[in-house]
């Protein structure tokens, strides 16, 4: 029943924040011969160790569904990168003061931060083609993110990125 719970409530959580993924790729290219994939050794992520081996696992089973395989001699390379970034407070009370009179007046006014500052979350995967060193592919996403969330909610919503950036792989032409 706990776990349940933390399902529920960890989905609840996500599918209030919403992810958006703009993607960029070469035209032209055929992406069926892409069939095997290893991740660049000197790959920063910029994840947490926690973090990133979460999102690695995620990407394995996605790539896995869509038939590409892990190989120490792959077709293409990937490379991750993230950044995490404050959103600039959006709500405020205003407080003023004012006068008049005479034909005068005068006024001052200021507003003031509700709440916390959002945080955001931005990962980059780049797919490249090592033999032509060239990128081929890239999905960019950007959600919100929560710092001192649970590993289940974590993980959960690492999946949910993983998931948004590859519904539209391979790309239609």
């Amino acid at each position: 029943m706990k776990k349940v719970l933390i399902i529920v409530l960890a989905l609840g959580i996500i599918s209030c924040a919403p992810i958006r993924v703009s993607y960029d790729f070469e035209k032209g290219k055929d992406f069926s011969k892409y069939k095997t994939y290893n991740y660049y050794s000197d790959m920063k992520t910029g994840l947490s160790e926690l973090d990133t081996k979460r999102f690695l696992e995620s990407l394995d089973a996605k790539l896995e569904t869509l038939g590409i395989a892990f190989s120490e001699t792959p077709d293409f390379f990937i490379d991750i990168k993230s950044n995490t970034f404050q959103e600039a407070q959006r709500n405020t009370v205003g407080v003023g003061l004012g006068g008049g009179g005479r034909n005068m007046g005068g006024g001052i006014s200021i507003g003031l931060p509700i709440g916390q500052p959002n945080a955001s979350r931005q990962i980059s995967i780049d797919f490249v083609d090592e033999n032509l060193k060239q990128l081929f592919w890239q999905a960019v996403s950007e959600s919100s993110y929560t710092p001192n969330a649970s590993p289940q909610v974590r993980e959960d919503q690492l999946s949910a990125i993983v998931e948004k950036i590859f519904s539209k792989y391979p790309p239609k032409q």
